[in-house]
């Protein structure tokens, strides 16, 4: 990519996707941690890791939904130098790309292929939120680690990061094929009109290792979030606390 389209290529669609986690990630776990608490409050005894999972899974849902029209705008945005010179959109922005679609293919277009990345958010949600906040626990008890410090938020995300990876590699191949898919000319048929179509299809034509092809850098890239996101909002949460302290002593 550096040698054929130079080194702004590396962050094509990067307004995209900041414009996405912004949207996405912040309703994805602020929605966890109000839920998560809520029914914590409601039932007046610790939260059991099944609804951990279950909340995860809701949460991340509901936040890869809304965020549906920007994910799609990643995806085209991202891929778009790849393709052929013809088959090319050149989208100029996020809000390019998103207007275009929406005058070129309506609006329900942002939602039409909207399964695999509802399906890969809730993935998400269980496999790094909820495993995140059960991995806290079990290194505090098992390593004797003091639970929120800095070593136990990064033990916790490194772990939960790598399941949340290896869980839903598929599922992200899946909806980049779909989002970034065209009608055929012939039949006007999407040659993607399923999750579980298209995983079958990859499967059966390239093999089940084409669904982790790129592992390593998708790895890097949500083992890399994870980790950052949790130990930031941990750092955040500890100058709060003294911020919060110091008021009252002033006080």
């Amino acid at each position: 990519m550096l040698h054929n389209e130079g080194f702004i290529s590396l962050y094509d669609g990067l307004t995209a996707g900041i414009s996405r986690q912004v949207l996405y990630a912040t309703s994805r776990f602020s929605l966890f941690e109000i839920i998560r608490d809520l029914l914590h409050e409601k039932n007046g005894a610790k939260t059991d890791f099944a609804t951990r999972v279950l909340v995860g899974a809701i949460t991340g849902g509901i936040a890869a939904y809304i965020s549906c029209p920007l994910e799609v705008a990643v995806v085209r945005m991202s891929n778009d130098s790849s393709l052929p010179h013809s088959l090319r959109r050149n989208y100029t922005s996020v809000t390019n790309a998103i207007v275009r679609i929406a005058n070129e293919e309506g609006i329900l277009a942002f939602w039409r292929c909207s399964n695999p990345s509802v399906q890969r958010a809730m993935m998400v949600g269980v496999f790094q939120v909820a495993t995140f906040d059960q991995f806290k626990e079990m290194y505090e008890h098992g390593f004797i680690q003091e639970k929120n410090s800095i070593l136990n938020v990064f033990c916790a995300s490194m772990t939960s990061g790598l399941l949340y990876s290896i869980a839903t590699m598929p599922l992200e191949a899946s909806k980049n094929r779909m989002a970034s898919q065209k009608k055929d000319n012939k039949t006007g048929k999407l040659p993607y009109p399923s999750t579980m179509k298209t995983l079958l299809y990859i499967s059966r034509t390239e093999g089940m290792r084409a669904l982790y092809n790129g592992f390593l850098p998708y790895y890097a890239r949500c083992g890399g979030h994870t980790v950052s996101m949790f130990m930031i909002i941990q750092m955040l949460r500890d100058c709060y606390q003294i911020l919060e302290s110091n008021f009252h002593i002033c006080l």
